[in-house]
């Protein structure tokens, strides 16, 4: 099992010594990787989170990370489909030829139909957008004079060069639905849910492996989460800081979660994947939970306690990690 941290480059605790800093911080630690989110016109989730609007770029965050560690993964979860896939394929591109092949790059069908109204990409199916984005990408990191006829794109004898360090960037579908898992299962090299409860996570897992079989692919994709986390001394400490009423208002509005046995998400024990919260034995535990129902790469979502970063951060990687990793 591998972990990461969600980087502070949006809400009002955005900052770029903050990013840079934590970022070698976690290295030092023994992280595994950091993520960022993707907005080109930041609308925060009303339910649980700061209404702060401030966003920095994701690509731009990863680019100043890469070049300031040694080793960290670099991951989007997710990068939205609102850029051309030429405009995607050369930056990731460039990326590599700074750092290495140590991006990850997820891709997810996004929430707000106004972010793509705004770049003229209103009324596409998201969802295809983002397998023609990873097909048009592949080709362009791979061959010489791309060309590709079905709208919304027109790309004739395309070539990028030179060609990503170490190869393809592996690449992840982001969703939660049972549909994303089919698509990560059938053409990606991962899947990368977020937010998701455990029992929704199991159904998930169940899918990808029967899809992949049913296409003969030797394995299923890699399973990542990045869910809500709160760390401290007790555990009332820990869940004072989280807003439970909001992510269990959020949970209900999503549509294609497995609901708990009482048809709805009523009490922190229903967010279960979810949240991430407790001592670090009560971390550790829910950590070899996600671990022994198919998750290879936690990622930690510590937006909530971002004044606390640091702290939170050194507790995972002092009395967490290890434990983890040795169980």
């Amino acid at each position: 099992m591998r972990f990461g941290l969600l980087l502070p480059h949006f809400g009002e605790h955005a900052n770029a010594d903050k990013i840079i800093n934590g970022s070698r911080l976690a290295e030092s630690l023994g992280f595994d990787s950091v993520w960022v989110r993707d907005h080109l016109l930041f609308e925060p989730h009303g339910e649980f989170e700061s209404p702060n609007a401030a966003f920095y770029d994701a690509l731009t965050v990863l680019t100043a990370v890469g070049a300031s560690t040694e080793r960290l993964q670099l991951g989007t979860g997710a990068l939205i489909p609102f850029r051309h896939p030429l405009h995607t394929a050369l930056i990731t591109t460039t990326m590599t030829q700074f750092f290495g092949s140590r991006l990850i790059l997820g891709m997810g069908a996004g929430n707000f139909d106004h972010e793509f109204e705004a770049v003229g990409l209103g009324g596409v199916p998201r969802p295809q957008l983002v397998q023609d984005n990873f097909e048009i990408m592949r080709r362009l990191w791979t061959e010489q004079g791309v060309t590709w006829k079905e709208p919304p794109f027109d790309i004739h004898e395309a070539t990028i060069e030179p060609q990503p360090v170490g190869g393809p960037v592996p690449l992840w579908y982001c969703g939660t639905t049972p549909k994303s898992a089919r698509i990560a299962a059938e053409h990606c090299d991962g899947w990368l849910p977020g937010r998701i409860s455990l029992e929704t996570l199991k159904a998930r897992v169940a899918t990808l492996e029967e899809t992949s079989a049913a296409h003969g692919r030797p394995r299923r994709p890699q399973v990542g989460m990045i869910p809500t986390a709160s760390i401290a001394t007790t555990r009332e400490k820990a869940l004072s800081r989280v807003n439970v009423g909001g992510l269990l208002t959020w949970a209900n509005q999503s549509r294609f979660w497995v609901k708990p046995a009482s048809g709805s998400f009523q009490t922190v024990e229903d967010l279960q994947g979810v949240l991430i919260h407790g001592t670090a034995d009560d971390v550790v535990e829910q950590c070899l939970t996600l671990r022994d129902n198919g998750v290879d790469h936690l990622v930690f979502d510590f937006r909530l306690t971002f004044p606390l970063w640091e702290e939170q951060m050194q507790m995972l990687g002092e009395q967490v990690l290890p434990r983890v990793r040795s169980a």
